[in-house]
């Protein structure tokens, strides 16, 4: 597969997820002993994309492994899947829009699926309400990372986070991502808001690393801001964004 050689800086996200060809991620490695750049955003992904699965993970309890290994005998296997295998030139065109989408999908993913270990040690009420909000989380990010026109912006904060923002003025919504950030201490939590024009409103919350789907309409907010403020948050930043 060819590429330009500013097609290149779009890949490490891609690279970060092992979602590359072999011959794309030898071209890759080649391109990153010239591009500090990209050599620093992708040891980013690997490190957030490490950091998030980590943080839900979760020893699953004793019992699980003797129900699974007592159940195994009574189900029946099935044949195996035989994929279609896209072209080269379809799969690189692929990777090239979705670079970063691809990097922020697997956050939600990462999140949802460290989940299931902590579902099994509850009951089944509280697994199936669990798995519903992960899913309605994970198909609204989706839908604004796959929207057409959607837009990525990458910033750094004041306090060393590493964010992302993917917004879609179609579906006049917003994603926002953060990795390496700080604990926000006891008492305190990561407020997002919307700039309209000088006037900051609320956002949502992201208390760690991850990715969460913006509050409010960012179609005519100019930026996005990021404060640490008290636990429940406030109604204007107590501090600059």
């Amino acid at each position: 597969m060819k590429h330009h050689a500013s097609d290149a800086h779009t890949l490490a996200a891609a690279y970060a997820l092992g979602a590359l060809e072999d011959g794309e991620r030898k071209e890759f490695d080649a391109h990153l002993r010239t591009c500090e750049a990209c050599r620093h955003e992708a040891a980013e992904f690997e490190a957030t994309a490490a950091r998030l699965a980590a943080a839900v993970a979760q020893p699953p309890p004793a019992a699980v492994k003797p129900q699974v290994m007592a159940a195994i005998d009574g189900v029946r296997q099935l044949p195996p899947r035989i994929p279609t295998v896209p072209s080269a030139a379809a799969l690189g065109g692929m990777l090239r829009r979705r670079a970063v989408p691809l990097a922020l999908a697997a956050s939600v993913v990462a999140a949802a699926l460290g989940g299931v270990t902590v579902w099994q040690a509850q009951n089944g009420q509280d697994l199936r309400q669990e798995a519903r909000q992960a899913q309605r989380q994970l198909d609204a990010v989706s839908t604004v990372l796959a929207a057409p026109d959607a837009r990525t912006v990458h910033g750094r904060a004041a306090n060393g986070a590493v964010t992302t923002v993917v917004a879609s003025r179609r579906q006049n919504q917003a994603v926002f991502t953060a990795g390496l950030l700080p604990t926000p201490g006891a008492g305190k939590t990561y407020q997002l808001w919307l700039d309209h024009k000088g006037t900051m409103r609320p956002a949502g919350f992201i208390d760690h690393d991850g990715t969460v789907l913006l509050t409010g309409a960012p179609a005519d907010a100019d930026a996005v801001g990021l404060t640490l403020e008290p636990a429940g948050g406030s109604p204007q930043p107590t501090t600059a964004p």
